[in-house]
Parts: structure tokens; C-alpha cells; sequence
């Protein structure tokens, strides 16, 4: 009987503690279409309590809501915020449902940040990918800054390039296993249908991936996602091209279920900012989705954005003060018409299948399947073209048709060894002032009129063309209300086939694939063979990767204290497949090689205390050990299947990254600010790189593979974000960056070369392919890493007017930008003497004024946005318009010493004269440079 009494009073008691609960909820409509809008920021200021409505627009708080007066602040992207007063009496239910969120006329300004960076991001230079998060427009100060204001300059958050964060498109990731890092322009022009985004900026949490450094964003193309509407927008502009139109349109949720999401695109323009960089692109975007039940969903996205773009040239000083800071040596006049030889195609389709299925309230189950497919090709000119003499000797080969050749300067008439020659170095710059770029008619006449018409000079196009499967199952569980789990299991096969490709034969008739310096067979299975247009030639070979990981993720959120903990298992293999028996590597190029495996582990967590609601504390740490990128995992793969390490007997390993930062968190109605201390150690990286070096050994040269081997960094530094909302109308904002990047050690360095004679021990074979020409450390500790400016300042100001006209300025600082060092002259290679000893001229003091590291000059530069709108009925017809760089400044943002110069005698020859012979390449911002855009929203 008391048993029964007393189970019959603990339901009363929860009954009674269920029906008593304090709640909040509501939803969130669109001011214009009266629909609901998913995905809303929802938070009670000064606590912890945040959520987001549902594809209903719906949200509540069921637990540790606070009592009494407070204030919902509604956010999302493309909408102007609001804040709504409410009054939560204990046991009641606070229903504030049909809260109106209005189109922000000032969201495009996002436009504006991309095409700021859009082709450098896509560039092969190190460094110019530099913002993972640049699509996002964050709520954070410090990160939007950081996209918007610091991105022309190369700047890397952290010191980090893109490759340290995971990019996802429907949580499926976007990385390329090539070099880890995405390839932007897959889903560039798409603007309008690429907003849907969530960023878990740095270690913190998110639910769909494990992350890394810089943290993760996810693009979400679920088409039910979408407002219901369409925009067309028109631009104009002088940096990466000229005219840009975009037209999207969703449809919303229709009946039966069905929703449909599709954009169309183009960028084009003749020219940007530097000489002859055209640009042609084109942008299609299709999501549909049909919700099968309550429960189920199924999403199809297909994505297909081909472009192509003309390049431009890393130059010398000497070639920048002669022809200004946009010029290109890429290109040159034919029939009329500005042709760049080095254009980048990107031609990739992406193609989705996603399944959502809600197992219940509080758990979700979402499974993709991805496809990718396509090809990336870099065209530029090749010079050794040869034909077949009468005892059948490969003979020909042509100058270098590059006009700024260092052979075709003034610098080099005044380095000649007996004396300067001033006559012809006046004609050298008379010549260059006057042409300077690419003489195509020239490249013609000499293949026509070669015997038998060979080709000397052909224009080729260096492919990969991928093939890659994904497919992962990610899951959310809320287990109570405080605690979530999440989780993935992902997997990816990648097909990557890499080749040369002849585009044009330039009036020839055909290309012997022969070696044409060391005269070995580039395909030995087909001696001799003269390929033609379309024909593939020089390499020809398969890369393979398996992966397979999966992450699991526990989230607890309690009054005063946050915390997570999270972990990740990885398992990749990498294989190389040669399709031709390279001449100078023949028992270690053909058929597959061996099969690598590589295990990665992560660990990390994090902790936020809440001091008050205004007042945080949070502090997260990492361990990450990933495999290499293919990129750096073989020596040379275009040659043959030796792996980094083979030649030294050290051997490859994962690489290793440790990370902790620290920061402290203000945020009230009017103030928000996040202060952050940050500490990265990176170990046992890999780093290749190939170039002409000269002083190989006292007085050898030769065509190199430098393999860095066992590369540590450290990245350490502080972020200050801070804005005030200082009146209705009127934001500040600051934002400094003051870190340091430098190398942590002194890693090992070896070359490789075919012009090396083959190192003879107990497993090397002749034709193996392990031909060392130096071994040794390299001395790098303490210098700095070129990742962009490490001191940062930006300040600035935002006015939105009540009717409708807004305008913006910032002013941004940077220093401490370096140049990125050679390795090979901090080794013993550059003191040493062919005997092996050191050069009886060598002076140490004079060496270290040599190779000490230049920094450039720090630089001021100021932007200005402003833009203004009008609705008309229910629509929107806008325009914003941008100057970034208005004072025109003149600065370097990048650059990087030539690794021709080897040794001590030849560093100090060139250097000794004004104009060095193999200065430092730099890349220079652009000037002053404009963005305009018209919209209409409907």
C-alpha cells in the first residue's frame, strides 16, 4: 500500500513539475512573403541559451530559462536583426510566435568580398588561398574582418592557409585530397544560393565534422531551405573581370512536398587589374527536394560552375620598376587580340543525393552520397621541341619565349663577368620597355620553318582530371537537454588522372616526346613518338586514394559551464599507377606502386564558463595527426613512384598538429567583443618544391625536386574583435591580429634529379629513381613563414539610414610580411666547395646579411561601401557600390626568393650589383580598384 502511495505521489510530483515548466517559444516569419524562415538565430541576451528555428521557423526553450524581464535578440543572415522584449512569469509559457524579420538591403555586400579574391583564390601560388571561412558572413567581428577587409592581402587567420580548415557542401567534404584545400571556383557565381551556411570558427563543435584548425563550414543546398523568391543582380568591376549577371529563384515547399532551388550565372571581362587576365565563366546551380513523410526527405543537388581564366606573373623588382605593377608576362599580341598562355580551366560538376530523415524529435539521421567528376588544367609554352637527326639523335629545342627572361633584361648586361655592358643593356631595356610580352608570330615562323615542320614551341596544358565518390551518414542526438551526441562515418575513392596535353602545335606538324636536355625516353613502351593535338605526352599516371574516418562528438550545456569533447579515426591509402616507363626511371616508373597506409587520430575539447551573461571564459585544445597530402607524399609523380623519404631511409609519416587558445568574451546590447590568445605546433611535415638551381655542390646545375622532409612550425598570437552599437544608426568596430608563424626546427632537405648519377647501396637498383645530389639539414629555425601579413589593424564605421541608404569605411594596417625563404641556401650546400670543404672566401658576417630574411614595408589601406534600396510593393531594387584601395597604395602582398642562386659565391655575385640577376618574385595588391552592383529582389 505505501508503495503504491508513494509511486502515485512521484507522478503527481512530475506531473505537476511538467505542467509547472517555464517555456519560451515562438517563430519566425518573412516580412515580405509572410513565410516561415528556418535556420534563425534565437538568443535570450545575457545567457547561454541559443537555438535556431525549425524548416517550420519554429523554436523553444524548455530549460534554464531566466525569470523576469528579457530580451530576444533574432538574427539571420540577409535579415536585419531584431530585438524583442518579453516577460517570463515561472510556470508559464511565453508564446511570441510571428515575429517579422525584414530583407537587409546591405547582405550583397558579401558579393563584394568574394570578388576580391576570386582568382587568387584559385591561383598555384602558396599562401593566395587564404581565407577557408571567405564565403561565410559571420556574426563574429574578427572573422567577417578577416574575410572582407585582410583578404587582398594574403592574410591567413592564424598563419594558417585553407587546408587547416574543412570545407562541406551538405555535409559532404569539399577539401581536395590533391593538397587538402578546396577548390573555390567549383561553386563560384552561385553567390545567391551559397548563403545558407553554418561556421564553427576554430575548435568549437559542429555537427558534421570533426573540423580542423580553423574549424568548419557547412553550405546547406537543401531547396526547402530557401526563401521563396528570386533575384537577378547585375555587376560591374576592374579586379578579377568586368561584368557578372546572376538570376536565382526557389520556389519554397509546393504542394505535394516538392521544393526547387536553381541559379544560372556568368563572369566575364576582357581583362582585370593585371595585363591580358580575362576571364570567362559560367554558373548553373539546380536543388530539388520531395519530403516522402514527416519524417523523410530526399535532396538532389547538382552543381556545375566551368571556368576559365587568364594568369599573371610573380615578377622582379627590376621588371616591376620598368613596367609597372600590372603587368604580365604571360601574354603577347596575336591576330589582334591580348593571348595569355598561362590559363587556368576548372571544368568539375558536382552532383548530390541527400537523405534527412528526423528518427524522432530529438534525433536526426542525414546520409549523402556525392559525385564529383571533371578536369583542372594550366596551359603554358613549352620550348623543347626537337626532331630525330640522321643516326636518329634527338636534336632542336628553342630560347625561352618568356620576354621577361632573365637573359632579355638590362640586369644581366650589367652582371656580365667581364665588366658591365652598358650598350647592351640599353638595348635590353629599350627592347622590354617597348615589348616586352610573348612574340606568338615569332614562335610560328620558327616551327614552319624548321625541316619537316616540327614543333620547337608548342602550347600545352598540364591535367588532372578527378573522379571522386563520397559518401558519409552523419547523426545528432539530442540524449537530454543538455547533452548532444553527434557523429559521422565518411568514405572517399579518388581517381585522379594527371597528364601533359598538346592544346596547339603553333603551325607545326608534330612533337617528338623526347627528353630534350638528358635525351631519355618519356614513354619508353612507345620510343620516339611524335604526338599531336589532343595527344597526351611527357607524363601520364594514375593517383589513388581510399579514405575512410568517422568522428564521434558529446556536447553538454549546463547554467555556468559548456563543454565538449570529441574524437576522430582516419584511415587513408595512397597509390600511384605509372602509364608510361619513364627512360631515366625504368624499373621504378611503370605499372603501381606500392600502396601506402596512413593513420590519423584527432582528439579535442573545449570549455566555456559563464562568469555572468556578459562576462565568458573559453579555452579548447587539439591533437590532430593526418595523413599527407598526395601533393606531398611523392617526390615526383609525374616521373616515377618514389615516395618522400625513399632517398634518405627516414621515411614518410602522418603529419602532427597540437593547438590550444584561450579567449575571453564580452557581449551586451550594445558591445560585443572576443579577445583570444592562440598557440599551434605543426611537426614531421613535408613540403616540395621544383625549380633551375645553380651551385649544386660548388658548381653543378640542374632541374630539381627539393623535398623538405620533417618540417615543424609554430604559430602563436592574439585576436581582438570588438564593435559597438553606439547609436540606433551607427556601428564601430575594431579588429587587430599581432601574431608570429616561424619555422620550429631544422628540417632535412634532399634533391632529386634525373642530371644526378644514381646513388649505388644495398636496395638501390639501377633506374630505381634515387638520384640524390645533396642530403642534409636545413637551417630554418626561427625564420619566419610567409603567411602573409602577421600584424593586422583594421577600424572602422557603418551607418544604416532608416530609409534605406547605408555607407561604411575601414581603414587596415599590416607589417611583418615576409618573404618566403629558398631552402637549399640554409644548408651546408651553400658554404661548401665541390672538394667539400668550405670556400676559402667565404665570410660569415657577409653570409649572414645574405640570407637574413626580407620583410616588406607595412601599408595602409582604406576601403568604402555604401549602397541604398527601395521597395516597391513587395520588392526590392537595390545597389551597393565599393572602392577598395582609395588612396591607391602600392605594396607587396607575397613573394619569394629564387632558388637559383645556391651557393655562397653566387649569391654574393648577384647580389652585389643594384639589380640583382634572380631577385626575390613578388606579387604586388592592386590599386585602386571598384565594384559596383544592381539588384532586384522579387
Amino acid at each position: 500500500m505505501k508503495k503504491s502511495l508513494l509511486i502515485l505521489l512521484f507522478g503527481f510530483f512530475s506531473m505537476a513539475t511538467v505542467l509547472a515548466q517555464t517555456i519560451v517559444k515562438g517563430s519566425v516569419l518573412d516580412g515580405t512573403s509572410d513565410e516561415p524562415i528556418p535556420g534563425v538565430s534565437i538568443t535570450i541576451e545575457n545567457t547561454d541559451l541559443t537555438t535556431l528555428t525549425d524548416t517550420n521557423g519554429e523554436f523553444s526553450f524548455t530549460t534554464g530559462v531566466p525569470l523576469g524581464e528579457q530580451m530576444l535578440l533574432v538574427e539571420k543572415y540577409g535579415y536585419v536583426s531584431k530585438r524583442y522584449p518579453i516577460v517570463v512569469n515561472e510556470g508559464k509559457t511565453v508564446d511570441i510566435s510571428g515575429m517579422m524579420l525584414d530583407f537587409d538591403v546591405s547582405s550583397t555586400v558579401d558579393l563584394f568580398a568574394v570578388t576580391l579574391t576570386d582568382d587568387e583564390l584559385n591561383d598555384d601560388t602558396g599562401g593566395a588561398d587564404n581565407i577557408s571561412g571567405l564565403l561565410q558572413s559571420s556574426q563574429d567581428v574578427f572573422q567577417n574582418t578577416a574575410a572582407f577587409e585582410f583578404s587582398s592581402s594574403f592574410f591567413n587567420i592564424k598563419g594558417l592557409n585553407s587546408e587547416n580548415g574543412t570545407m562541406l557542401i551538405n555535409g559532404i567534404e569539399m577539401n581536395k585530397q590533391f593538397d587538402g584545400r578546396p577548390q573555390w571556383s567549383n561553386w563560384g557565381g552561385l553567390n545567391d544560393v551559397v548563403r545558407n551556411q553554418e561556421l564553427s570558427a576554430g575548435l568549437s563543435p559542429s555537427n558534421y565534422a570533426f573540423g580542423g584548425v580553423l574549424g568548419t563550414t557547412n553550405i546547406s543546398t537543401r531547396a526547402s531551405m530557401y526563401r521563396k523568391g528570386g533575384r537577378f543582380t547585375y555587376s560591374s568591376s576592374d579586379r578579377s573581370y568586368t561584368d557578372r549577371v546572376i538570376l536565382s529563384y526557389a520556389t519554397g515547399m509546393m504542394d505535394g512536398g516538392w521544393s526547387v532551388a536553381a541559379a544560372i550565372g556568368r563572369r566575364w571581362g576582357e581583362e582585370g587589374f593585371q595585363e591580358a587576365t580575362f576571364y570567362d565563366a559560367n554558373s548553373f546551380f539546380i536543388s530539388i527536394e520531395k519530403k516522402i513523410s514527416d519524417k523523410h526527405s530526399l535532396n538532389f543537388t547538382s552543381i556545375y560552375a566551368p571556368n576559365r581564366r587568364g594568369k599573371s606573373s610573380p615578377n622582379t623588382q627590376e621588371v616591376y620598376d620598368l613596367k609597372g605593377i600590372d603587368y604580365n608576362e604571360y601574354w603577347g599580341w596575336y591576330e589582334g587580340e591580348k593571348r595569355n598562355s598561362r590559363v587556368k580551366r576548372i571544368d568539375e560538376p558536382i552532383l548530390m543525393l541527400n537523405h534527412y530523415w528526423d528518427i524522432s524529435p530529438k534525433t536526426t539521421l542525414n546520409t549523402n552520397i556525392g559525385y564529383q567528376f571533371g578536369e583542372i588544367g594550366n596551359s603554358r609554352l613549352d620550348n623543347n621541341g626537337q626532331r630525330l637527326n640522321a643516326d636518329g639523335i634527338p636534336i632542336g629545342g628553342g630560347l625561352n619565349p618568356s620576354p621577361a627572361y632573365y637573359q632579355k633584361l638590362p640586369s644581366y648586361a650589367l652582371a656580365n663577368p667581364n665588366g658591365p655592358d652598358y650598350a647592351q643593356a640599353y638595348l635590353n631595356q629599350q627592347e622590354f620597355l617597348n615589348n616586352g610580352q610573348i612574340d606568338w608570330y615569332s614562335l610560328y615562323q620558327t616551327n614552319m620553318e624548321n625541316i619537316g615542320n616540327y614543333s620547337t614551341y608548342i602550347l600545352y596544358e598540364d591535367r588532372s582530371d578527378d573522379k571522386l565518390f563520397t559518401a558519409n551518414s552523419i547523426i545528432v542526438s539530442d540524449i537530454t537537454d543538455n547533452i548532444t551526441i553527434n557523429g559521422s562515418v565518411n568514405y572517399s575513392r579518388l581517381k585522379s588522372e594527371n597528364f601533359a596535353e598538346v592544346l596547339d602545335l603553333l603551325g607545326g606538324n608534330g612533337y617528338l616526346n623526347v627528353d630534350s636536355f638528358d635525351k631519355f625516353q618519356f614513354d619508353m613502351q612507345n620510343p620516339n613518338r611524335i604526338v599531336g593535338e589532343g595527344d597526351r605526352f611527357r607524363y601520364n599516371y594514375n593517383l589513388y586514394s581510399n579514405v575512410l574516418s568517422g568522428f564521434a562528438q558529446a556536447q553538454f550545456k549546463y547554467r555556468k559551464i559548456d563543454f565538449f569533447v570529441g574524437g576522430s579515426l582516419t584511415n587513408t591509402k595512397y597509390q600511384r599507377e605509372g602509364l608510361y616507363q619513364h627512360g631515366a626511371f625504368p624499373n621504378n616508373s611503370f605499372g603501381k606502386g606500392r600502396e601506402l597506409n596512413f593513420t590519423g587520430i584527432g582528439a579535442k575539447g573545449g570549455l566555456t564558463y559563464k562568469l555572468t551573461g556578459k562576462h565568458l571564459l573559453n579555452m579548447n585544445a587539439a591533437y590532430i595527426t593526418k595523413a599527407p597530402t598526395l601533393r606531398n607524399t611523392y617526390s615526383n609523380a609525374r616521373e616515377n613512384h618514389s615516395v618522400v623519404g625513399d632517398n634518405t631511409g627516414i621515411g614518410i609519416t602522418e603529419e602532427k598538429i597540437t593547438t590550444v587558445d584561450a579567449s575571453y568574451i564580452f557581449r551586451s546590447s550594445i558591445v560585443k567583443a572576443k579577445l583570444t590568445g592562440y598557440y599551434v605546433k605543426m611537426e614531421d611535415a613535408n613540403e616540395i618544391s621544383f625549380y633551375y638551381a645553380d651551385g649544386i655542390g660548388g658548381d653543378n646545375n640542374a632541374f630539381v625536386q627539393e623535398v623538405l622532409q620533417g618540417v615543424n612550425k609554430r604559430n602563436y598570437g592574439g585576436e581582438l574583435g570588438i564593435e559597438a552599437q553606439v547609436t540606433p544608426t551607427i556601428k564601430l568596430k575594431g579588429v587587430a591580429s599581432i601574431g608570429q608563424s616561424v619555422y620550429d626546427n631544422n628540417p632535412n632537405l634532399y634533391l632529386t634529379s634525373i642530371n644526378f648519377g644514381n646513388l649505388s647501396t644495398d636496395t638501390d637498383t639501377e633506374g630505381s629513381g634515387n638520384n640524390i645530389g645533396f642530403n642534409g639539414t636545413s637551417y630554418l629555425k626561427d625564420y619566419k613563414v610567409a603567411s602573409g601579413p602577421q600584424t593586422a589593424y583594421s577600424i572602422g564605421f557603418e551607418y544604416r539610414d532608416p530609409d534605406f541608404w547605408w555607407v561604411g569605411a575601414t581603414v587596415n594596417f599590416f607589417d611583418n610580411t615576409y618573404v618566403d625563404i629558398s631552402p637549399l641556401t640554409r644548408t651546408k650546400n651553400f658554404y661548401l666547395d665541390s672538394d667539400g670543404l668550405p670556400f676559402n672566401d667565404y665570410d660569415p658576417e657577409l653570409a649572414r646579411k645574405l640570407l637574413k630574411q626580407e620583410k616588406f614595408d607595412n601599408y595602409m589601406v582604406v576601403n568604402l561601401v555604401g549602397g541604398k534600396s527601395w521597395k516597391i510593393k513587395n520588392k526590392y531594387v537595390g545597389f551597393f557600390a565599393s572602392v577598395n584601395n582609395l588612396l591607391d597604395e602600392v605594396y607587396k602582398s607575397g613573394g619569394f626568393e629564387q632558388g637559383r642562386n645556391a651557393n655562397y659565391r653566387q649569391l654574393r655575385d648577384d647580389k652585389q650589383h643594384e639589380t640583382p640577376v634572380f631577385g626575390s618574385k613578388y606579387w604586388y595588391g592592386r590599386g585602386a580598384t571598384y565594384f559596383l552592383n544592381v539588384y532586384l529582389r522579387f
